[in-house]
Order: C-alpha cells, then structure tokens, then sequence
C-alpha cells in the first residue's frame, strides 16, 4: 500500500487488512516488558492507535486525544502501537503526564509484519487507527495517507459509540 512522507511516496510490506477481515495475530511489549497478543485482547472492542514515532508532534497528539477520551468507554482496551522502545515510550508517558493509554512497542515489526503496516525503508509504521470487536474482526480501519496528516477521530469515536 502507498502512503506519503512529507510529500514522498513509500510503500508499506503489503496490504493491510480490511473491514470485515479477521485482525492477523500479533504481538506486541508492553510497560513491564510482557508480550501482549490479539489473543490477550479479546472479549472487548479493542482501539489501536498506531503511530509512526511517539516522540513527533502528530504522533503525541493522537495519542493524547485517544487517551483523553478513554474514560467515556469503560469497555474498550485502548491502545497505542509504535516501533519506539518501552524506554522510550515511558518516556513520553512521564514527561506528557499519560497514565491511561496503553503503549505497546513493536521494536520486532510483529505487529508490522502481521498487519503489513511496516514502511521497512523508514522503520516505521503507516499511520492508522483500528477497531477490532470483542471476536478479533475488524469493523474500522483508517490508515492516514499523508503520515504527518492525523486521523480522523470524530469518525473512530462515533464508530465506537455506535457499537
């Protein structure tokens, strides 16, 4: 799949996953180094924010309006998904004062591979924003075309609501 870098196209590993489509097994660290799955997620609707680099303006934003409206779905596993380092993402936690959001590294591109999200010239991942249902099916999927571009958080979060 093509998406831009300020301007310039890159190619994610393949094409990413649909609506409709089983969400590919994965796994990602989290906080206390422990490997999380897809597995580890079901039983509840599940929003993953995914973020190129935790520490640029775009990828801090998202983050921290996704965290700010967290506490309106009690029922939701919120997380966000980089290829930064635990370290790293703790990091920002502390220094952006997050306590809610769950960041996940994926440093082993599991998560990237899985999902063929992964820009392997840039070690990054395309920006986007899912929503898995509590039986590991995807019913949202946004990925940002333009990756210093946010996403669009009205539409995720009404799909939320909806469900």
């Amino acid at each position: 799949m093509k998406v831009t870098f300020k301007g310039k196209e890159y190619q994610t590993i393949g094409n990413p996953p649909f609506v409709n489509e089983e969400m590919p097994n994965f796994a990602v660290t989290n906080k206390n180094d422990q490997r999380v799955s897809l597995e580890d997620l079901l039983g509840k609707t599940t929003l993953i924010s995914v973020v190129p680099d935790i520490n640029t303006s775009v990828c801090s934003i998202q983050t921290k309006t996704f965290n700010k409206t967290m506490d309106q779905f009690s029922d939701v596993n919120f997380l966000t998904i980089s290829t930064n380092t635990v370290e790293e993402q703790q990091k920002w936690c502390a220094a952006e004062g997050v306590k809610n959001m769950q960041l996940m590294s994926d440093r082993s591109h599991d998560f990237g591979k899985a999902t063929e999200l992964l820009i392997e010239q840039l070690n990054i991942l395309a920006r986007s924003v899912w929503i898995i249902d509590k039986d590991g099916k995807i019913v949202y999927r946004e990925i940002v075309d333009e990756i210093v571009h946010e996403p669009n958080y009205e539409k995720a979060l009404t799909e939320l609501k909806n469900l």
